[in-house]
This record gives structure tokens, C-alpha cells and sequence, in this order.
């Protein structure tokens, strides 16, 4: 039910025809998550209807700080988006999609339609290609037909399949990934993955600018410009996801 709402179904009976309930089940379920605060009730001149409630707000931030990249990279994040004055993204990889865990703001007057809790198509972002770049090229090539088709980058600019996939190639080359307003128009972004212990790609981090901020990028001679960023985090066996030897947010390096 709670998914039918947030999909914009707000009447008793668009939700009820959502979940496959009768009219009374389904007031009855409404009525028991908005008494826990899940859902709001609403009246208007359609009669009663029913939006997402700040509940679901609170269990959200608790769910993300419950996981140990989060708090482990927080600090690191902070430091390097105040060093280079660019916005800082945190994600991670939910099926076809990333899912955006953290945002620092940048300092440059610029918003970007990105937010924490955001999900986007992996192949249309900086921070999804890093995600990308130990898997199969088959899977790229699912990848990036999903995201020519999502509803949340209708228009995305993804260069044809031969040219994402030299460069996809070119990336994993260098550990790190690049959008050149493929994602947003006057939007570039440069990501790189973070591995556990083992290697695996567990999540990724991006630095993204407005261009005129962010030079074109052409490749390993742009990193001998701007600075280096390599930040190891040590947890000795206190995080999950790498307890022999921490984690390492890979080389990213900032243009200002």
C-alpha cells in the first residue's frame, strides 16, 4: 500500500485496485498506517485521500545511517567537498538503478536535482558507471538499454552503444567514470568506485559541477591537474563489509 501511494495513487479505490483489496480492507490497512504515521488522510472535493507520512521520513534516515559506508564516509566527504567546493555524492547499486545515500552541497550557488534517496538509472550517471565497471560488458549493454528508456532520465543523452562502451572501457582502465551532462544538461561528474577488502565494488563516490566549472574531460591527462584523493578507511573487523581491512575510497580527483 505504501508503495501504491508513493507511486501517486491516492484514492481508496485507485489503491485498492493497486493491491488487489476490497474498498474496506483497504480503508482498514489505510487507516491502521496512518495512525502509526506512515500515511497522512487528507479531505479535498474528491473525498478522502491519502500521501506519504513524515514516518516514513524518519525510518528512511534511520535505514541509511544504518549502514556502515554511510557513517565510515561521512567525514571524508565533508573534507572533500569543502576542498573543492563541488557537490559530493555517496551511492550504491539497487538492481538497474543507484541509489543516492549522501549529498554534500557545493559551494558554487548550483543545485542539482540529486537527493538522498534518490534513485536514477545507473548507465546515465557518473556514479552508476563506477558501479558498473567490474561487470559483464553484456550487462552494460542491459544497462544502458535501461536507462535510454527510464522514466527518471527522459532526457538523458547517452552517446551510441559503441562510443559508451569504448568509454566505459577507457574507464575501467583508470578506476574512475565520468557524465558529461549525459544526466543533467550543464552537468559533469566524475565518480569513482569503493571496494571492500575483497576488491568488490560495494558503493562509489562522485565529485559533480555545473561545466564551467569542470573542464572537459579527456582522459588521464586531466588527473595530472588537479588534486589527489585517496582516503583508506580502517574499521579492524567493526564493518561488515570489510573486516580485515577497511575500505578505500578510490583516487577521485577534483577540478576547481
Amino acid at each position: 500500500m505504501i508503495e501504491a501511494v508513493a507511486e501517486g495513487h491516492s484514492t481508496l479505490m485507485e489503491i485498492a485496485s493497486v493491491i488487489g483489496c476490497s474498498r474496506s480492507t483497504t480503508h482498514r490497512l489505510a487507516s491502521t498506517l496512518v495512525q502509526a504515521g506512515y500515511l497522512r488522510s487528507t479531505s479535498s472535493a474528491n473525498g478522502q485521500s491519502f500521501i506519504l507520512g513524515s514516518r516514513l521520513v524518519e525510518m528512511g534516515f534511520l535505514a541509511r545511517d544504518h549502514l556502515p559506508v554511510v557513517t565510515l564516509a561521512r567525514d571524508h566527504l565533508t573534507a572533500l567537498g569543502a576542498k573543492t567546493c563541488d557537490t559530493v555524492h555517496l551511492g550504491i547499486r539497487e538492481g538497474v538503478e543507484v541509489l543516492y545515500l549522501d549529498k554534500i552541497p557545493g559551494q558554487r550557488g548550483l543545485e542539482m536535482r540529486s537527493r538522498i534517496g534518490k534513485r536514477m538509472p545507473l548507465a546515465s550517471t557518473g556514479l552508476g558507471k563506477a558501479l558498473m565497471l567490474d561487470l559483464p560488458e553484456s550487462e552494460w549493454r542491459t544497462l544502458y538499454n535501461v536507462a535510454l528508456s527510464h522514466p527518471a532520465t527522459p532526457h538523458a543523452r547517452l552517446p551510441d552503444w559503441s562510443d559508451y562502451r569504448a568509454g566505459l572501457r577507457q574507464s575501467g582502465l583508470m578506476s574512475c567514470a565520468f557524465d558529461l551532462e549525459e544526466n543533467e544538461p550543464g552537468i559533469r561528474c566524475v565518480a569513482a568506485p569503493i571496494r571492500d577488502a575483497g576488491g568488490k565494488v560495494v558503493a562509489a563516490v562522485s565529485l559533480a559541477s555545473a561545466t564551467i566549472y569542470m573542464s572537459e574531460i579527456r582522459g588521464p591527462p586531466l588527473f595530472d591537474q588537479h588534486q589527489d584523493y585517496v582516503i583508506a578507511l580502517s574499521c579492524s573487523g567493526h564493518c561488515p563489509l570489510s573486516p580485515q581491512t577497511g575500505m578505500m575510497l578510490r583516487q577521485v580527483k577534483a577540478v576547481q
